[in-house]
């Protein structure tokens, strides 16, 4: 039954026979960088930086103000750099704590609430009502409750990540193929068998899903709680400038934000292609 089992778990996650040289071929985590894949990623750049500066300098469609041009927020960063790139690197370790700790606790929910239907029947209703709560109102409680420090950072982000951790955990171990979920019922195989074999593994596409999700809610969450911390991140810093009336480096510091959460999704994305290599070559591609 061991070895049955094992290769059910092939069948639903694992790579088949070539797979692995197949999806070197469509697109594995270790073809070479294509010039598109680099160009394109640059020409919307561009074209995000050209719409900028219409909007601002071209056309003066936004007062200044509200939204300093892209020469302004380039000078400011440059004059700012020396309080800007550590504040980026706070937010950074508190954007990745965060969402390991929501990564870990969201999935184990996610086993939870899909190994027992009471259980979700009984809790779900809770993680809506918990999700739907608008967490910027919650940043002052977090500080009297918890005082200053790492603590409310963290819980903001935590609570800003968690959902759709555990709503794309519980989804992929609910809908494991019917077929391979028989065949290990078949084999009498017990249930942690069948989950550690078949269920689990099959879910770990959906589990990235909501992992990809939660990346860029970590950065959101980080900067609400900064908000309202002594931490100088990035947060803290954009309400600092603006406070002075220094917008053009508050948008620098946005900028920083925007850069990170792209930093990060970019290496949680290379860190799903390595872990499950088969997925492109087993789905149809775009």
């Amino acid at each position: 039954m061991e070895d049955a089992v094992t290769e059910t778990r092939t069948r639903s996650a694992g790579p088949p026979a070539g797979a692995v040289e197949s999806a070197a071929k469509v697109g594995g985590p270790w073809r070479p960088t294509q010039p598109v894949n680099v160009g394109l990623p640059l020409l919307g750049l561009v074209i995000a930086m050209a719409f900028w500066w219409l909007v601002t300098t071209g056309l003066g469609l936004v007062h200044p103000a509200a939204l300093p041009p892209p020469l302004a927020v380039a000078e400011s960063f440059v004059d700012a750099r020396g309080v800007l790139i550590p504040a980026l690197g706070i937010t950074t370790v508190m954007t990745v704590q965060g969402f390991l700790l929501s990564a870990v606790a969201g999935v184990l929910i996610g086993i939870a609430l899909a190994a027992s239907r009471h259980l979700e029947r009984m809790f779900a209703p809770l993680l809506v009502a918990v999700n739907a709560v608008p967490k910027i109102a919650l940043g002052p409680l977090l500080v009297v409750s918890f005082g200053w420090g790492t603590k409310p950072i963290l819980i903001m982000v935590f609570l800003l990540c968690f959902f759709p951790i555990v709503l794309s955990t519980v989804t992929g171990l609910t809908t494991t193929p019917a077929d391979l979920a028989e065949l290990a019922r078949s084999l009498h195989a017990s249930w942690w068998q069948s989950f550690r074999k078949v269920r689990f593994p099959a879910a770990l596409p959906q589990v990235f899903v909501g992992l990809k999700v939660a990346m860029p809610l970590a950065a959101i969450g980080a900067v609400i709680g900064e908000f309202y911390s002594d931490r100088p991140g990035l947060g803290y810093q954009i309400l600092q400038y603006n406070g002075v009336g220094e917008t053009a480096t508050a948008w620098a510091a946005i900028v920083l934000i925007a850069v990170m959460s792209i930093g990060l999704y970019s290496v949680l994305s290379l860190v799903e292609r390595l872990a499950l290599p088969w997925v492109r070559a087993t789905t149809s591609a775009r």
